[in-house]
């Protein structure tokens, strides 16, 4: 079946689509369901243009999605891209979509200009690692990662990250 992939903004038709996996998305890394607060705050994001996303759609069924920010890079007077979520529905894994998303995003940051295309994931997972260095991704030595918690939000109790 042919998979086709398509930038997603608040209006356009999959919209509803992308928001019900991102729920799905959510509830994988162990958020609770909440598909009314997850539409609305994906809404937003977009709405703002601080997030882009994009959709594999399958005979008019999505079934994967990508996110990503572009952000300033400051010393060296461009843009890169960074992939904050990426993820295929379970029933359609392993079948090439997630790589096609990586695909058209990379090809989209270049036809941009972008300096680099970056992203992160948990250490433990195999399956993702494994995907984004067969796609040409390596580890970043010589940086750290930190973060200071600002608490949690109403909308999700508890959240550190």
């Amino acid at each position: 079946m042919t998979t086709t992939i398509v930038p997603v903004a608040c209006t356009h038709s999959a919209f509803d689509q992308v928001a019900a996996l991102f729920d799905d998305y959510r509830v994988h890394y162990g958020r609770p369901s909440s598909p009314e607060v997850t539409r609305s705050w994906l809404h937003e994001q977009l709405r703002q243009h601080r997030i882009c996303a994009a959709a594999a759609v399958q005979a008019d069924h999505v079934c994967g999605f990508i996110t990503l920010t572009i952000m300033p890079a400051s010393l060296m007077l461009g843009t890169v891209w960074s992939i904050r979520d990426l993820y295929v529905a379970p029933r359609y894994r392993r079948s090439g979509i997630a790589n096609a998303l990586l695909q058209h995003t990379i090809h989209d940051a270049r036809a941009a200009g972008a300096l680099r295309v970056s992203l992160q994931t948990e250490a433990d997972n195999i399956p993702a690692l494994t995907l984004y260095t067969d796609v040409g991704f390596r580890p970043v030595t010589g940086l750290q990662i930190l973060n200071l918690s600002l608490g949690s939000t109403p909308q999700d109790p508890g959240d550190t990250t």
